[in-house]
C-alpha cells in the first residue's frame, strides 16, 4: 500500500509542532472584527487560553493586554494593515488564573485576502520573551544605579577637591605669609659685616615665594576660585589661560553676562571643557579654538570647535579613550547629553547640552 502525500496542512502542523511558541493566523476584518484561522497547540502554555477557546473569542486576545500597552498594539496593527509591512510588537500579557505577567513578541506578515475584500491575515509567531526583558530591565537599572553612584562620586570629588584647595590657600598659603613677614624682619637685623647671612635670607625668601606660587597653582588645579565667579567668567578665564599656555588662538563667546548654575553642576561642565581642551592641545594639532555658551529655554549648551585633524570615528571607541568617556559621563550626570561632530573644513565640534539647573535657595 502506498503512503499518501502530506498535505500543506499536514506540513504547517509539522511546523507549527516544532517550532518554539504560538505559530497562528489573525484575520482584520473590513468590519473592524478580528479572528484566529489558525491557533497551534502552544497557545495554552503562552496565553492560558485554549486554541478553541480563543478562536470562539478571539476579542480575548485584546483583553489579555495591559490596558497601557493596548494602543500600542492597535496602532502597530493598523500600521501594518495600512501598509502590509511586518507587524513586530512587544508587549505584556496578564493572566488572571496564573496571576502571572509575561511579555511577548509578535512578528507576523500579512497579505490581503482575495476572498473576503477589505480584510488583511497575518501568518506570523508569538513568543515569551520575559527572560530577555528581565534581564534588559535589570541591565537598564544597572546602569542607571552604576551612573548615579558615577555622579555621587564626582559630587564627592569635587567637594574634596573644594576643601583641600581652601585649607591649602588658607592655612599653608596663611603660613608662608607669615613666615616671608618675620624672614623680612629679621634680615633687616642681620649684622652688617656678614653678607653670606644676608645671601642665605634672600635665599630663602626666594623659596618661600616660589612655594606660595606653588600652592597657588595647585590651589588653583584642585579648584579654580573663579567657579565662585560663575561659569560664564570661569571659561573665559581658562580660554585665556589656555592660550597663553598653548600658543592656540581661542576665542569665547556668550550673550549673557551671567547664567547662574548650582554649585556641582557648574563645577562639572568646567571639568568637561578643561578634559576638552586637554583632548585639544595633546591630539588636535590644532591652531584655533572657538568657544560658545549659550541658554536655550531651559537648557543650557557649551560647543567647543577646533580647527585640528579631526577625530576618527574608530579612535571614539577605543578603551582607552577615558577622556571621552569622562566626559560623556559627567554630561549625563547632569542629566546632559554630549555630541562629537565634524567642523566644517576639519576638526571636531563637541557640543554639551545639560539642564538648567538654578543654585540651591540659602
Amino acid at each position: 500500500m502506498t503512503q499518501s502525500q502530506p498535505t500543506l496542512a499536514d506540513a504547517l502542523q509539522s511546523f507549527a509542532a516544532n517550532t518554539p511558541g504560538l505559530v497562528y493566523q489573525f484575520a482584520l476584518h473590513a468590519d473592524d472584527s478580528v479572528s484566529f484561522p489558525y491557533l497551534s497547540d502552544g497557545c495554552a502554555a503562552l496565553l492560558g487560553v485554549h486554541s478553541g477557546e480563543l478562536q470562539e473569542m478571539p476579542e480575548r486576545f485584546l483583553q489579555l493586554i495591559l490596558p497601557q500597552d493596548r494602543k500600542g498594539y492597535l496602532d502597530s496593527m493598523n500600521a501594518s494593515a495600512g501598509a502590509l509591512s511586518v507587524w513586530n510588537w512587544e508587549g505584556r500579557i496578564f493572566i488572571d488564573e496564573w496571576n502571572d505577567e509575561k511579555w511577548i513578541n509578535l512578528r507576523a506578515t500579512p497579505h490581503v485576502l482575495a476572498e473576503a475584500p477589505g480584510s488583511v491575515q497575518w501568518d506570523g509567531i508569538m513568543s515569551n520573551i520575559t527572560a530577555s526583558k528581565l534581564e534588559q530591565e535589570e541591565t537598564a537599572h544597572s546602569r542607571a544605579r552604576l551612573a548615579e553612584l558615577t555622579a555621587h562620586i564626582e559630587q564627592v570629588k569635587e567637594e574634596e577637591r573644594t576643601r583641600i584647595a581652601r585649607e591649602i590657600h588658607d592655612d599653608l598659603g596663611g603660613n608662608l605669609t607669615a613666615i616671608k613677614m618675620a624672614l623680612a624682619t629679621l634680615a633687616t637685623r642681620l649684622p652688617a659685616n656678614q653678607p653670606e647671612l644676608a645671601d642665605k635670607a634672600a635665599y630663602v625668601d626666594a623659596l618661600v615665594d616660589r612655594t606660595i606660587d606653588a600652592i597657588h597653582r595647585i590651589a588653583l588645579d584642585l579648584r579654580p576660585s573663579i567657579l565662585d565667579f560663575g561659569i560664564v567668567a570661569a571659561l573665559e578665564w581658562q580660554v585665556g589661560e589656555f592660550e597663553k599656555q598653548m600658543g592656540i588662538r581661542c576665542s569665547f563667546s556668550c550673550e549673557d553676562k551671567e547664567i547662574e548654575l548650582a554649585s556641582d553642576h557648574a563645577a562639572a561642565l568646567f571639568r568637561i571643557f578643561q578634559e576638552a581642551l586637554t583632548n585639544i592641545a595633546k591630539h588636535a594639532r590644532a591652531s584655533a579654538v572657538n568657544v560658545s555658551l549659550q541658554r536655550r529655554r531651559h537648557e543650557v549648551v557649551l560647543a567647543i570647535a577646533d580647527n585640528g585633524i579631526g577625530i576618527a570615528p574608530a579612535d571614539r571607541l577605543k578603551p582607552q579613550s577615558f577622556g571621552l568617556r569622562g566626559m560623556n559621563e559627567r554630561a549625563k550626570a547632569l542629566g546632559g547629553t554630549m555630541a562629537l561632530s565634524r567642523a566644517r573644513g576639519g576638526g571636531t565640534i563637541v557640543t554639551i547640552e545639560t539642564k538648567e539647573r538654578q543654585p540651591h535657595a540659602k
